[in-house]
């Protein structure tokens, strides 16, 4: 059970996080990023921060990817 709202709370925040930038790379790369980040604290809970980690960058990546900038645009990446 504590796994499902892990995973639950993980895939939140890459949806809520994932769409940083003016670009779809730019918002797949951040997203990718901050899911990563995600996961990897998520997947330390349950003792597995490296499948957390891929897990998290993957829906990261692709839920920045498949947004559009004017559904979410909160600013000039910091790499630009």
């Amino acid at each position: 059970m504590k796994t499902l709202y892990v995973t639950a709370a993980v895939l939140i925040s890459a949806v809520a996080l994932s769409a940083c930038g003016n670009s779809t790379g730019d918002r797949a790369l951040s997203g990718g990023a901050i899911g990563a980040g995600g996961g990897a604290l998520a997947g330390a809970m349950v003792g597995a921060p490296l499948q957390g980690a891929a897990i998290g960058a993957a829906v990261g990546a692709g839920t920045g990817a498949l947004t559009d900038s004017d559904q979410i645009d909160l600013g000039k990446p910091l790499w630009k």
